[in-house]
């Protein structure tokens, strides 16, 4: 089943270079991370330079996508993968010259971001260029299951650099991913601009944001489809970043080494499903992704229910099958229902709806901390989302039902 796609030379270049910036990115995240708290101790300043990972997409995402569908894709990442090599040769530079302060440290993070916030969804709409759509379903696990191990695989060599060697070394790998990277892409077939009559400018971006919204609010299978998962991942954020660490901290004496075991157990759970759902579904679409949802959702609710550890492992391994069906049959989604020259603004604005969804998840729930304990917020998100799906199912049935 995977192997027209293993044949495909194009696909394999594009996962070559995916997997190895992937691994990459894994270990400069946590460098920077790290850095910030050797260098301030400070909880704040660590948490600000997590922030500037994250409101680049906020800010800039959709006309990363707007520009992805206005200029050659293959170019634009080569370019950007480039510049991310050149930024983080300077920050080495400036680290081996005692130079590195935490401003340009935060400058370093905050445009690396920004690079990607153009880089990824000119990567992401590439794939249906590159892939016959019977074949898409495959390709999609193929990469899900790459970076789901590269997740594995990144904190595992960051742990040996941290015992073996200098933390510049996670800067100096993520830098020659980037070389690696541009130069898998590179080998990509020459890809055309989507619409070569519009001159590019700003106000060209404006106008086709504008346009592309106006041509979604038609499609209601795409308005289902982001209304559902911006609420979902909501939901999921609080839950799955903190508040299961802060249940294992309630529950037992040493919370972190049972919360690492439940993201191993997680993200080994999820790589294999991602593997296998082109052998057992055979057609994504929007039920399948409410069916992700509800194992999703039945997942966290398990963990707020019952609450002790064997159920804590229990619920991450139904959200490790729920998540990558709804995940996977999303993107496949994007990819089937918009057209290609508006791939690199749907995936940018989806993306930018996970951001803001995780940001809102985080602010919100750590006011309600304040009023409510760690168990009923686990409780309530999982419910939440099964009453999402529950009303969308019966709003889709009676929507569905003749003479209504």
């Amino acid at each position: 089943m995977y192997m027209a796609v293993i044949k495909n030379k194009n696909a394999v270049y594009y996962f070559l270079g995916g997997a190895v910036s992937h691994i990459g990115d894994i270990l400069s995240g946590l460098a920077f991370l790290f850095l910030a708290f050797r260098m301030t101790d400070s909880s704040i300043h660590t948490t600000i330079v997590a922030i500037a990972e994250t409101m680049p997409y906020l800010l800039f995402g959709l006309f990363g996508g707007a520009l992805a569908d206005h200029i050659n894709r293959r170019n634009i990442m080569v370019i950007i993968d480039l510049i991310r090599l050149i930024i983080l040769t300077l920050i080495i530079s400036l680290y081996l010259q005692d130079g590195l302060t935490y401003p340009y440290l935060l400058a370093g993070s905050f445009l690396l971001q920004c690079c990607g916030c153009f880089f990824n969804p000119a990567h992401r709409a590439v794939l249906p260029e590159i892939i016959p759509e019977e074949e898409l379903p495959n390709a999609n696990s193929t990469w899900d299951t790459i970076q789901r191990s590269a997740s594995l695989m990144g904190p595992v060599l960051a742990a040996w650099l941290i015992a073996s060697a200098d933390i510049i070394y996670f800067f100096v790998i993520d830098a020659a991913s980037y070389a690696i990277s541009a130069l898998c892409l590179s080998r990509l077939p020459a890809m055309a601009p989507t619409d070569k009559e519009v001159r590019l400018s700003i106000a060209s971006l404006y106008r086709s944001l504008f346009d592309f919204f106006k041509w979604v609010r038609k499609k209601p299978t795409l308005v289902h489809l982001f209304i559902t998962t911006f609420f979902v991942v909501f939901f999921n954020t609080w839950v799955w970043q903190v508040g299961i660490l802060l249940a294992f901290e309630e529950i037992t004496e040493n919370g972190e080494p049972w919360y690492n075991a439940l993201q191993i157990v997680f993200g080994i759970g999820a790589t294999i499903i991602s593997i296998l759902i082109p052998i057992l579904i055979k057609r994504l679409d929007m039920k399948k992704y409410i069916l992700g949802c509800v194992i999703w959702g039945a997942g966290i609710s398990i963990i707020g229910l019952a609450y002790k550890e064997p159920f804590f492992f229990a619920g991450a391994i139904l959200i490790g099958i729920g998540l990558p069906v709804s995940s996977l049959t999303r993107v496949y989604l994007i990819q089937t229902h918009v057209p290609k020259l508006m791939l690199g603004r749907a995936f940018s604005s989806n993306a930018v709806l996970l951001y803001a969804s995780n940001t809102l998840s985080l602010a919100l729930y750590a006011s309600l901390l304040s009023f409510l304990s760690i168990r009923s917020l686990i409780l309530i998100s999982g419910a939440s989302i099964l009453v999402i799906v529950f009303f969308y199912t019966l709003h889709m049935l009676f929507r569905n039902k003749p003479g209504v």
